[in-house]
């Protein structure tokens, strides 16, 4: 049996955003929809880790795929991205190193930093599959059990939202710096480039913005329920 990459990539998000949704309305009666935001986003965050430990092991094979994508792009016209998604993979490799490093060998065609080791989207994205990956499944448990006091939580999430913010607007600022949006069409800057990164800006400043309140209230009152 095989699913579509893109399909197996939500239903691995959703399962991990369902269990914490699931446990907030058996404990605590309920769940805001701060809370489901943050949850999807922390998810999303962990499967994307994965993904970055992938690029960081699969360099060498990243570098030479990149080189199928740009020649199917050119002779098909279709966008990587879309085939990638839309390409099926079997239930026994759903945790294939080698597939999900596809993911970057695809995106490459549209941003080469992640074929060249040397790039600064290469090594931010690597570091944050490694460093993240930790932090952002103890901010999933604290928001979802409260085991941590809102303190202590608040704090952590400060730390690591406002990383995810400045980590991800130096990268945007990169791609323009380097002058790779005159490579891609406007429909793939938008597309690829803004759209896949703008929730790694916009979900840590909210983000950001629960954080404080759990330092400055002392409660998740904040996330309902």
């Amino acid at each position: 049996m095989s699913l579509p990459a893109g399909l197996l990539a939500a239903l691995k998000i959703g399962l991990l955003a369902a269990l914490g949704i699931g446990h907030r309305l058996y404990w605590h009666g309920g769940v805001g929809i701060t809370y489901v935001v943050l949850a999807l986003f922390l998810s999303t965050n962990l499967v994307i880790c994965y993904w970055e430990i992938c690029l960081f092991f699969r360099r060498d094979y990243i570098e030479t795929r990149t080189a199928h994508w740009r020649e199917q792009r050119r002779q098909t016209g279709r966008s990587p991205a879309t085939e990638f998604l839309t390409s099926r993979v079997p239930l026994r490799s759903a945790f294939s190193p080698t597939v999900w490093a596809d993911v970057w060998a695809a995106y490459s065609v549209y941003d080469g930093s992640y074929a060249d080791r040397r790039s600064y989207g290469f090594n931010v994205d690597v570091g944050n599959g490694f460093v993240t990956a930790i932090p952002t499944l103890i901010l999933h448990a604290a928001f979802t059990t409260e085991f941590l006091s809102p303190l202590a939580a608040g704090i952590l999430g400060i730390m690591f939202f406002w990383q995810w913010t400045y980590a991800t607007s130096i990268y945007l600022m990169s791609f323009f710096v380097a002058k790779r949006h005159r490579d891609i069409s406007r429909g793939e800057l938008y597309g690829m480039i803004l759209g896949f990164n703008a929730p790694w800006i916009l979900c840590p400043l909210f983000g950001l913005y629960v954080s404080i309140r759990l330092v400055v209230e002392g409660s998740y009152g904040v996330f309902g329920g």
